[in-house]
């Protein structure tokens, strides 16, 4: 199914990543491979987890099934990275950015709703993640790992669409707009408030 050319209006980030970012995360590569790693793994779980919430939804569960496994081999590919390079796979930190988004959530309303927000979260942290990679792909001088998240880049773009595109699936198209629209605006507002962190990928 292609989106519609309104939902390919509204993707982008309403804020870009201070570009001194790249610099803080190289100087700390062991914690943003750490960091990156498990943001894969938490995908992965996310994925799996509306799978088995929404499992009466064919197209959701059918789309979603190979994310899981794309995902769990992008933790994989990261954990062989760090060992490469004789790095260690650091603990699990709390993720702000994440944990910021989770406020805005609704938690009552119709299910519909609950839905929709799931799926947008899901869109939002994917396209975050892509514009980091993108930053990554660019800015590094390590022309290896420019390349490495130059691939990540690519994959996380069409992740982000993927959720909108089941979003218009089970939802009416103009409340996934508006909605989105306010996620969008709602997250520009996370950027500034949170100060760009090179161990941290969001």
């Amino acid at each position: 199914m292609e989106l519609s050319q309104d939902t390919k209006n509204i993707l982008g980030l309403q804020l870009p990543t201070d570009p001194r970012w790249v610099n803080l995360a190289e100087k700390s590569l062991e914690d943003i491979l750490t960091d990156h790693a498990y943001c894969e793994q938490k995908a992965a779980t996310s994925c799996i987890s509306l799978i088995q919430r929404y499992s009466d939804m064919e197209k959701l569960v059918t789309d979603l099934s190979p994310i899981v496994t794309e995902e769990w081999g992008h933790f994989r590919l990261v954990l062989a990275e760090l060992q490469k390079r004789n790095l260690k796979l650091g603990r699990q930190r709390k993720d702000d950015y994440v944990n910021e988004l989770l406020k805005f959530e609704k938690k009552g309303g119709s299910e519909e709703d609950r839905l929709l927000d799931k799926l947008l979260i899901c869109a939002l942290i994917e396209a975050r993640s892509c514009e980091r990679f993108k930053r990554l792909s660019e800015g590094l001088n390590d022309k290896y790992l420019r390349s490495f998240y130059r691939r990540f880049m690519e994959s996380e773009a069409g992740h982000y669409t993927l959720f909108l595109e089941l979003a218009e699936t089970y939802i009416e198209n103009k409340n996934v707009r508006d909605r989105w629209k306010q996620w969008l605006e709602y997250e520009a507002k996370i950027i500034i408030q949170l100060m760009p962190r090179g161990d941290r990928m969001h």
